[in-house]
């Protein structure tokens, strides 16, 4: 798959995604956070993944293709991982760089979602390829659970819930981009 990398200069060039993760190439993507109240849906990544297999994600999170907006590829990936859709919001941008394993390496420029539903009206169908597991959280739990077992939750979890401790880039509405690069 091609997806966009970003330049020194910040413009776009095609790059295949496993070479990007491979040499640490700043590229783009975006990550979906899907909430019920106070509770957010999240993932355990199918274990046959090449990175972060069997560790667990916010709702949804990919790469757009090399012609594909972030928009339509956050949409497109929250009904090919989970079989549903919902109206999106789009927040801030946002900048990390971790280790993933295996000698691969996420260097993302990350535009976050959000997405607000009823869990008992919502039909979650997850896709074996790309997902173990669903279920719904509070932060709290969320924080708890990270704290006892951090090697269950993916490195760019780990850093949003440390740049985010309450999810509060909802209370965020323009897009911003925080260049920050965060630790694993």
């Amino acid at each position: 798959m091609i997806i966009p990398a970003v330049a020194a200069d910040g413009s776009y060039y095609p790059v295949e995604k496993l070479q990007a993760h491979m040499d640490g190439v700043l590229h783009l993507a975006v990550s979906v956070f899907v909430f019920d109240g106070d509770h957010l849906l999240i993932q355990k990544r199918a274990a046959g993944k090449y990175h972060c297999g069997g560790q667990w994600a916010n709702t949804c999170c990919s790469h757009p293709h090399w012609d594909e907006s972030i928009e339509s590829c956050a949409e497109r990936r929250l009904t090919e991982e989970l079989g549903f859709t919902l109206p999106l919001v789009r927040h801030q941008t946002v900048e990390y760089e971790a280790s993933v394993g295996e000698g691969l390496k996420e260097h993302e420029r990350v535009t976050l979602f959000s997405a607000r539903t009823d869990r008992t009206a919502l039909a979650v169908k997850p896709n074996p390829e790309e997902v173990e597991e669903v279920r719904w959280i509070t932060a709290g739990e969320l924080h708890a659970e990270v704290a006892d077992n951090p090697e269950d939750f993916t490195p760019w979890f780990r850093i949003y819930l440390q740049r985010f401790p309450e999810f509060d880039f909802l209370n965020q509405q323009a897009v911003n981009r925080d260049r920050s690069a965060a630790q694993s």
